[in-house]
Parts: C-alpha cells; sequence; structure tokens
C-alpha cells in the first residue's frame, strides 16, 4: 500500500514508519522542515512537504494514497491554548480526511489515547469496546476535550472509510523515549532526592512499548475493520508503586509513599498530580483475537532494568 503518515518523525511514527517499510508498504510522511525531511527520507519515508494547517494539501495527499495513519497534533498550541485547541485544530484536519476519502473503503487509522472511555473513573478494566466520552465546554482543559476528535474518526465508518482508532497506554515506552511519563518521573526522583508513589502505590498503570504499537497500526491499516477501537496496551495493569521501586532500584535512591493528600501529592508530583492517583487497568484482548496482534518487546519493568533510561546524565 501506498500510506501517508503524519507525525512521522515523533516518538511512535519513528516506529511505525519502518514498521510499515518492513511489511513491504510505500510510505510518503509529511514534512513541515528541513529537518524532519531529512528524518523521514533517514527512517525510509518518501518526503512531502507542507503542514497541518494547509487541509487542501492534506486532502492531495489523501487522495494520493492508499491509507492514512495519524499520529500528528499541533503540539505548538499546548501552550497558548492547553488540550482544547490542540483538538480544534485536528478536528478540521479529520474531517479533510473524511471527505478525501469518503466511500473508498481506505484506511484511515488516528492515534487515540487510553484514557478516553473515561479510564480511571470506570472502576473496571478499560475495553475496546468502551466508546470515548463525550466532551463539551466543561471539558475544555482537560484531555478529554480531544475526545472529539476520536469520535469523529470513528463517524467517519459511516460516509465509507475503514477509519479506526488506536488508543495508546499511559506510558509508551522505547530506548528513545526522551520526554514521555518515565524520563518525567525520573528527572522529579533525581530532584527530590526520592521516587514518590501516591498512597500505597497500588493503582494500576498501562504501557506498551513503542515498537509493539507500531506493529498495531500496521494490523490496523492492513485489515481493521471500521469503526474500531484498538487498544495498544502490552502491560495491562502494573501498579505504581512497581514502576516506583524500579526507578528507585536503577537511581540507588529509596521509593517512598506520598500521602495522598491535596497538598502532599502536588508537592511532589506538580502538574501530575491529578493523573498519578488515578487507577488504569486496560485490556487488550479485543484488539489480540481481532488482529492477530501480540506485544514481543520487552515489558515496561523489563525495559526500565536494561537500564537505557538512566545512561544519561
Amino acid at each position: 500500500m501506498r500510506v501517508f503518515v503524519t507525525g512521522g518523525t515523533g516518538h511512535s511514527g519513528s516506529y511505525i514508519i519502518p514498521e510499515l517499510i518492513a511489511a513491504g508498504h510505500e510510505v510518503t510522511g509529511l514534512a513541515r522542515s528541513d529537518t524532519a525531511a531529512a528524518a523521514l527520507s533517514a527512517l525510509g519515508a518518501k518526503v512531502r512537504r507542507g503542514d497541518l494547517q494547509d487541509l487542501d494539501g492534506l486532502k492531495e495527499a489523501v487522495a494520493d494514497s492508499d491509507g492514512v495513519i495519524h499520529v500528528a497534533h499541533r503540539q505548538d498550541l499546548l501552550p497558548s491554548g492547553g488540550i482544547h485547541a490542540v483538538a480544534a485544530a485536528e478536528l478540521p484536519i479529520m474531517l479533510a480526511y473524511g471527505e478525501a476519502l469518503a466511500q473508498t473503503g481506505k484506511p484511515l487509522v488516528a492515534a487515540g489515547s487510553i484514557g478516553s472511555p473515561g479510564q480511571g473513573f470506570l472502576g473496571r478494566t478499560a475495553t475496546e469496546e468502551d466508546p470515548a466520552l463525550p466532551s463539551g465546554d466543561e471539558h475544555k482543559g482537560t484531555l478529554r476535550a480531544r475526545n472529539i476528535v476520536e469520535t469523529t474518526v470513528i463517524g467517519l465508518a459511516e460516509q465509507g472509510v475503514r477509519s479506526s482508532v488506536v488508543r495508546i497506554a499511559n506510558i509508551a515506552h522505547s530506548t528513545t523515549d526522551r520526554a514521555g511519563f518515565l524520563p518525567t518521573l525520573i528527572a522529579l526522583a533525581k530532584e527530590k532526592g526520592f521516587v514518590g508513589y501516591p498512597g500505597d502505590g497500588a493503582n494500576l498503570w498501562n504501557a506498551v512499548h513503542a515498537r509493539d504499537a507500531a506493529s498495531l497500526f500496521r494490523l490496523a491499516l492492513e485489515k481493521g475493520p471500521a469503526g474500531r477501537y484498538w487498544h495498544a496496551v502490552g502491560d495491562g495493569a502494573v501498579p505504581f508503586r512497581e514502576i516506583a521501586e524500579a526507578i528507585g532500584s536503577r537511581l540507588g535512591l529509596p521509593a517512598v509513599s506520598v500521602p495522598v493528600d491535596e497538598l502532599m501529592v502536588p508537592g511532589y508530583f506538580g502538574f501530575l498530580a491529578n493523573i498519578v492517583t488515578q487507577n488504569y487497568p486496560a485490556s487488550n484482548l479485543i484488539t489480540r483475537r481481532t488482529l492477530g496482534w501480540e506485544p514481543v518487546q520487552p515489558s515496561l519493568l523489563a525495559d526500565l532494568d536494561n537500564g537505557h533510561y538512566f545512561s544519561a546524565g
């Protein structure tokens, strides 16, 4: 297939492109700078110059392709407008894809969040059958603001697009992870002199290796039915305390309980305070059964034990 990829130089995209090429697909990546163009070429992709604001250019690129993988977002909008501004900019892109792909049966696979079905508040393990929660004005400052993008992608299935959403786990880890959740926790621990976990640390987190996530994007592109959510989750239930202890073991620092208190948790975790206290168990059973996906890369704790997260500085 001729596949058009956005976000190809990001953490996920830099694994997705080689995965597609190794499977025999021809990849064209969107690049808005010379640096991005060089990175795409190094990954083996063809380069299409442009940006996410040029909707006509995107429609043209999509019309020239057999399928689309979208993992880009307007990170530049985060500081001023937050996740709401990012979602508001992404929505017209999805609608443009829909126009270009309508009634073709071609695949559109977009990146989503494992938190979109309200995970953390479900009180049970999230599955692929849980829809993204609706989002409104009252959710402007929260991650839920982006759910409108996911529901729009799923809705394109009714217009003859083989659209689906790959929900990426809370923690996407790899040897090239420089700015994700784990590097943030490690930096916090170095700053504070201990590795904190909230309360008893029994709250469950989920994770995926970026290379396993890339293989799921490929499978969804190749054979995923329309209008479905997929869970890029390798570890579905890792206690937060075990993550903290694994980091502490490598840094030679103690793992210490931070009381779940309105002052104590933000005092250690800062802007992550509301996230780290939640429970995020997630299943990948439907994804594995339907697409034949099997995570084969190191688990979260094994990847931490490999040491590459601790090799710099």
